[in-house]
């Protein structure tokens, strides 16, 4: 291989990608097994939406082979069309796993795309975790590469990034060599793809979908032979310069550190509590707690104000959200339940219109932003807070402050609380203690056709 080739960007993180020993770190394998606990509850929770039938109904025209579960629906697809279903209904309710660094939901694009490759190749279930730590490894390295801008611009990083995590990931699953994993991270990040606009909409848990799917067509396009770059990442018009804040910015961040520490471990993956945008998460708690402790009727309460960092509600895009599915995104709606008593439930986030206590509430709401607030070293992502000050109409004035809310890394739910989320999905009881069972002991020699046979 010419010298020039090894200097580029897209080969060491190459070469870091398939070197990768995940295994190695017991912590590491321990969390990507709670992560697929969290994402299986999330999917299968998902997989009784309407669009679902919409996508199955997409499938049953175009016929094709099942190779495949579609998780939840008692059926089975294509390789491709699996993994868009399954990433999809793993997204749909906005119940699945954030990475902070990410800025996104890195395991409904991994695992999908993952579980189609597994259900047709001969790998162990040990292959299997590895490779979705180090798909998520990819994963949250890019988001930090790609730098700030990437999001604040308009692109949802579940997808741009997904799609050459996940394709990494499954070039590790099959053990693809150094140019075989250039080959298919090319493939894939010339498929990425997915705005922020989106959000709100059945579109946005597409996106998770379609970069499943097009994980899984980069690899195969690796293995049919087809030609393509082998240093996407690199140059003027590679992607860090397109997407990002170019290659130089990138380099240490990609390449640095491997097999020392993990992503999975340290920050660390956040399960959620509410089925909604994980950036509203600390104003549920911050209102919940005024709530819990106040108990103060909406009729007496004069103003809301919502506080955040600059740019700590970017991903809220809905200050006065049409409907219940627009209300995920949206601050206002959020906390309008939680000072209302409300339960935080999937009910509560469906396509219905927003009740009319909930709208009067929200008109009484408005945001701010204050750069001047100290930031707390526990905050989760790191800079961010949310403050909810009610004034009542007699002028009282209650504030609460969150800065790690619960579910993200610090203020962790437990293994416990991950079962009972599988649990209270629509598996049953005794399916979801199978589920967990096989899970928790892919790593010692269970076999992974097994796990794929209870879904």
């Amino acid at each position: 291989m010419a010298e020039e080739h090894l200097e580029t960007l897209t080969y060491r993180f190459s070469e870091k990608i398939v070197n990768a020993e995940p295994l190695n770190c017991d912590r590491a394998v321990i969390n990507a097994k709670y992560a697929l606990i969290d994402y299986l509850s999330a999917a299968f929770m998902g997989a009784g939406e309407d669009s679902v039938d919409k996508l199955l109904s997409l499938i049953e025209d175009e016929g094709g082979s099942e190779d495949v579960p579609v998780i939840g629906r008692k059926t089975e697809a294509s390789m491709l069309q699996s993994a868009l279903v399954n990433g999809y209904s793993g997204h749909i309710l906005d119940f699945d796993d954030v990475h902070s660094d990410v800025r996104g939901h890195p395991s409904t694009v991994i695992f999908p795309t993952l579980i189609s490759l597994a259900a047709n190749y001969d790998v162990s279930g040990k292959r299997f975790i590895a490779a979705y730590i180090v798909g998520l490894e990819v994963m949250c390295r890019l988001g930090r590469a790609v730098g700030k801008s990437h999001y604040l611009k308009g692109w949802h990083n579940t997808s741009t990034l997904g799609t050459i995590a996940a394709a990494a990931a499954g070039g590790y699953l099959l053990k693809f060599s150094v140019g075989e994993m250039e080959k298919v991270i090319g493939f894939a990040a010339t498929q990425s793809f997915g705005l922020r606009i989106q959000f709100g909409t059945e579109t946005k848990p597409l996106h998770a979908g379609l970069a499943a799917q097009a994980a899984v067509r980069a690899v195969k396009f690796v293995q049919c032979g087809i030609s393509g770059t082998s240093s996407v990442l690199d140059g003027k018009i590679g992607f860090f310069s397109v997407y990002g804040e170019g290659c130089d910015y990138a380099k240490n961040i990609l390449t640095e550190n491997w097999n020392r520490s993990w992503e999975i471990v340290e920050p660390g993956l956040w399960f959620k509590k509410y089925p909604c945008c994980s950036a509203s998460h600390h104003a549920i708690d911050a209102a919940l707690e005024l709530f819990n402790k106040y108990r103060i009727s909406t009729e007496d309460i004069e103003e809301v104000k919502i506080i955040f960092p600059p740019d700590g509600d970017s991903a809220l895009i809905y200050s006065k959200p049409e409907n219940c599915r627009e209300g995920m995104f949206s601050a206002e709606y959020v906390v309008a339940l939680a000072l209302s008593g409300q339960p935080l439930s999937r009910d509560k986030f469906k396509s219905s219109n927003i009740p009319e206590d909930i709208r009067k509430l929200m008109a009484k709401t408005r945001r701010y932003h204050d750069s001047s607030i100290d930031i707390a070293k526990d905050s989760v992502p790191y800079g961010r807070f949310t403050i909810v000050q009610l004034t009542t109409e007699d002028k009282r004035i209650y504030e609460a402050r969150v800065d790690c809310p619960r579910g993200a890394p610090g203020n962790g739910l437990s293994l416990d609380e991950l079962k009972n989320k599988l649990r209270n999905s629509p598996v049953s009881k005794s399916a979801a203690d199978k589920i967990i069972e096989v899970i928790l002991k892919l790593d010692t020699g269970e076999d992974l056709n097994r796990l794929l046979k209870l879904f």
